[in-house]
């Protein structure tokens, strides 16, 4: 009777707990982990619009909150097939979502938030996504996630079909092969890393983007501020857009300079009532064919896969960017002088006068 009495309808319950407590402490978890922002999550969720025949997972779920909301997306969208069609319904419950996590309190709360939101047999369970023990391949056709950032791994502990496509023990790096390799063909992704991903020199930084550009297809890198994730994280990062397909097929990409997410930057993230840029992301990237005629002056724009790859597959939205310089018309030097003697003269006036 208590758990009904909850004030679950679009809820995250133990997401928003887990934020508040983590909010409390102004830091980031053991390994790095901190809670996504739920409106960059429905951003993300109505960029790649799940539908209701995908198998949707994510390896690094923490509470689960891409989860829940891609099931609330779903719940939505589809919500007559849900209650008539019981195929569709015992897919939504049993089948259709995936969880992993190494961490086992993120696991309770993903646990309880799926169940408490009608996805009642969800697969959640311990998994270091990155080890040998994780076999899934070829598998999902939709993946939303954050994956943790810090530190490296030892590399004798990551699968060998990861380090095979990026030699390195960044997490951030193998995560995104990671996803290529659990991806069923044609299956698409949207996940946030950070901005030494898109412009990083090393060898490992250049085969992943290789990779998503010259053998997957690349849709979308949208920048986000730096303060998207205070107080617990001041890092600067972006989304990503990709569908698997092994064969290539990346066009245009597709950039994105997010100023505002509707909230202040700062610790506090005061609400700013005014949704930011998200509504627009959603609006252009669902119509690219409009973005054709847009300049590199504005804050959305196509960049030929070509000139990419000439810039040594750089993702970074200002290697592409052309900023508008105002011209500036300043007085004569003698009239600076002479204003700046005036001044002078007026201050040698009140130290007399003191």
């Amino acid at each position: 009777t208590a758990i009904s009495e909850l004030p679950l309808q679009e809820r995250d319950l133990k997401g928003d707990l887990y934020e508040y407590m983590i909010s409390k402490l102004q830091t980031a978890g053991r390994i790095g982990q901190f809670r996504t922002p739920r409106h960059i999550i429905k951003m993300m969720v109505r960029l790649v619009e799940p539908k209701l025949t995908d198998l949707i997972a994510d390896p690094a779920c923490g509470t689960g909150g891409f989860l829940v909301i891609a099931g609330q997306y779903i719940r939505e969208c589809y919500e007559e097939a849900l209650r008539l069609d019981k195929k569709a319904r015992g897919h939504y419950m049993n089948k259709m979502f995936t969880g992993y996590d190494t961490d086992q309190t993120m696991l309770r709360i993903t646990a309880m938030n799926t169940i408490l939101h009608g996805m009642d047999n969800a697969d959640i369970r311990f998994n270091d996504s990155l080890s040998k023990s994780n076999t899934d391949e070829d598998k999902y056709t939709l993946i939303l996630a954050n994956p943790p950032f810090k530190g490296s791994l030892d590399s004798d502990a990551v699968a060998p079909n990861l380090t095979g496509v990026v030699d390195t023990s960044k997490t951030e790096l193998l995560f995104l092969a990671l996803f290529l390799r659990m991806l069923d063909a044609g299956g698409r992704c949207a996940c946030i890393v950070p901005d030494g991903v898109l412009f990083g020199t090393s060898n490992a930084h250049k085969a992943i983007r290789k990779e998503l550009i010259e053998k997957n297809k690349l849709q979308a890198v949208i920048s986000m501020p730096a303060g998207v994730f205070k107080p617990y994280a001041g890092v600067s990062t972006a989304v990503l857009v990709f569908t698997k397909t092994g064969t290539g097929g990346t066009d245009k990409v597709w950039f994105y300079d997010m100023k505002s997410d509707g909230f202040s930057l700062d610790d506090k993230r005061d609400d700013l009532g005014t949704g930011g840029d998200i509504d627009d992301i959603v609006a252009r990237f669902h119509n690219l064919a409009a973005e054709e005629s847009r300049e590199r002056t504005d804050q959305s724009f196509l960049v030929p896969v070509d000139e990419i790859i000439g810039f040594d597959y750089d993702l970074s939205i200002n290697k592409y960017k052309k900023v508008e310089h105002e011209a500036m018309e300043y007085p004569p030097t003698a009239d600076i002088m002479q204003e700046i003697k005036g001044l002078y003269a007026e201050l040698g006036d009140v130290l007399a006068e003191l």
